[in-house]
């Protein structure tokens, strides 16, 4: 069983930080604030998941969770994805943003939702 604190959580960055708290404990590195990393460590084989094990992952205070990383969140995640041209296709960054703002695209919280779901060994218990 992982456990996450939602009440540590108020933005994209503090996510990672719980993240990194609750699964890389024993770990002598971090995670960065990637959700192809997150995809990745819940694929285990670092971490707390060793393979695919199955894992209870409970999400304590997840509406909080919903909040800090919904719709604001993300926008400032995709306009800080815009001012590193050259870095991220600006065309999808800027339909992302469209999408988010006419209510039809996913939140961060959204997405890591997902992430977690195309995940069958895990199972997320919200609390």
């Amino acid at each position: 069983m992982i456990v996450i604190d939602g009440d540590a959580i108020t933005g994209i960055a503090s996510f990672y930080g719980e993240i990194n708290r609750a699964f890389m404990a024993g770990e002598d590195w971090t995670l960065g604030p990637s959700l192809d990393a997150l995809n990745d460590l819940l694929y285990g084989g670092f971490g707390a998941i060793e393979g695919a094990e199955p894992v209870t992952l409970v999400w304590n205070k997840i509406e909080q969770s919903r909040t800090a990383l919904g719709r604001d969140a993300t926008r400032d995640h995709y306009r800080a994805k815009l001012a590193r041209p050259g870095v991220y296709d600006r065309a999808r960054i800027e339909k992302d943003i469209a999408a988010l703002e006419a209510g039809t695209g996913p939140t961060y919280f959204e997405i890591i939702r997902e992430i977690i779901a195309d995940h069958p060994n895990i199972e997320l218990r919200e609390a």
